[in-house]
């Protein structure tokens, strides 16, 4: 198994290049399945979960092609001739009930294992079936698997409002209501950039949709989608995590670039409170620019579905307050269970604290290297954060969590200045053979 060993105290210079969002690129792969043809998407990140989706995509008929460094991906879906998604594969990320969607809208049925994914937080497909069932779909449950079938090899349409709003079960449901006999219409749906620029592409296919951003979205079924190329929008959850580690392991004073973003996808709320930090920040179409404070002001936060503040990025906050003077909360209205970091952070020394779905962090105090666990793909990150600015070594083990959603993110800090690298370790391995040689 792998872990980083992160040595701490080396100062971050930049750049760090961000590259393109999982967010985005998992939904666009569902999309392709819709179109009789060869769709081809840009700017797609090599990820664990992208390699994982496309094998599930497989699966049921399409070929794919997938090359790493061009960052590009292929999707052959000429043939759809199995519509199936496997509990062996599904149970290893949650974004593969995207194929529920996808597979009701190419097939006018589905047989889809119910999910896994990170292990944190009561995160149920409730919207997603009942969402299916008010458009049209029959839907059983049998064995741990979604059986879906709809009248006549297609979804009628109709309203669907959720509650709470949704990023996956807006998706799903845009993939099963493009190609309905009739129109339907999705309430109180998720209006984050990455539904957005999913949407963008499904309108690019021939789907007609109107109110992508807005809190309504009304679809117009077609009888078929075509074929694309489209281009994967950037990672702004990477964004936001660089900008974060910019601040806390800068330099103060002295500007870290971040290329490659759009910061316009974070939402006011995040850039609202970062600039409250006391950090300098500039804008420009495809460039962040960070210049660490002297001193990081504490700031409580609240996330919240967008334009709130992400909860994707409220792990990487308190790593933020730890480094501030003074104390700060983070509050998450959105997963009331994803606090499973603080813990791990502990270890290191910092002085934090859980309390319902509101973490308290004593900031300012010393952060020492130790050893420590992830527990999922946010959670990870943090670690890595909290690491590269404690005094000695920390290791952070199972780090395949990260591998989920960050691409080549120990490069990135290598070139970036920080003292960082990946070893391989056993997971029993003893006190004796952990100790570090140095």
């Amino acid at each position: 198994m792998d872990k980083f060993v992160v040595r701490g105290g080396a100062p971050l210079h930049g750049p760090l290049p961000v590259g393109g969002s999982k967010n985005t690129a998992l939904p666009l792969m569902a999309a392709a399945l819709l179109a009789d043809g060869t769709t081809t998407l840009t700017n797609v990140p090599n990820l664990r979960d992208v390699l994982t989706f496309s094998n599930v995509l497989r699966v049921s008929g399409p070929a794919v092609t997938f090359e790493p460094e061009a960052h590009r991906l292929t999707i052959d879906a000429s043939g759809v001739n199995h519509p199936v998604a496997p509990y062996e594969l599904v149970k290893k990320m949650r974004a593969s009930f995207y194929m529920l969607g996808a597979l009701i809208g190419r097939c006018g049925k589905a047989k889809v294992s119910l999910p896994g994914g990170c292990a944190w937080g009561p995160r149920p497909v409730d919207l997603h079936i009942e969402g299916m069932k008010a458009f049209g779909a029959s839907i059983d449950l049998e064995e741990g698997y979604v059986i879906a079938s709809t009248p006549n090899g297609r979804l009628d349409g109709g309203t669907f409002r959720m509650e709470p709003s949704s990023v996956g079960a807006t998706i799903n449901l845009l993939l099963g209501a493009v190609t309905a006999r009739g129109g339907s219409r999705i309430e109180n749906a998720a209006q984050e950039p990455d539904v957005v620029a999913f949407g963008e592409a499904l309108q690019h296919m021939g789907a007609q949709i109107d109110g992508l951003g807005t809190r309504t979205i009304e679809v117009q079924g077609v009888d078929a989608l075509e074929p694309v190329t489209f281009a994967n929008t950037p990672d702004r959850i990477e964004l936001g995590t660089f900008m974060i580690w910019a601040a806390i392991a800068g330099p103060p004073g002295t500007p870290v670039r971040i290329p490659g973003g759009n910061h316009k996808h974070l939402g006011e709320a995040f850039k609202t409170y970062f600039e409250a930090t006391g950090a300098g920040v500039t804008y420009t179409d495809d460039l962040v620019t960070v210049t660490p404070p002297e001193h990081l002001t504490p700031v409580s936060i609240e996330t919240g579905t967008y334009p709130g503040f992400p909860t994707d990025l409220q792990a990487q906050w308190t790593v933020l307050l730890a480094c501030a003077d003074g104390t700060g909360t983070v509050t998450d209205t959105v997963y009331d269970d994803r606090f499973k970091h603080i813990p791990e952070l502990q270890r290191l020394g910092i002085d934090a604290t859980v309390n319902g779905n509101t973490a308290t962090v004593h900031g300012g105090g010393a952060i020492k290297g130790a050893k420590v666990m992830s527990t999922d793909l946010r959670a990870s990150v943090s670690l890595v954060m909290a690491a590269s600015v404690a005094e000695g070594r920390t290791d952070v083990l199972r780090v395949y969590h990260l591998d989920r959603g960050y691409e080549q993110l120990e490069e990135k800090l290598q070139a970036a200045g920080l003292s960082i690298e990946r070893a391989t370790y056993d997971e029993f391995e003893t006190p004796e053979t952990l100790a570090d040689p140095a």
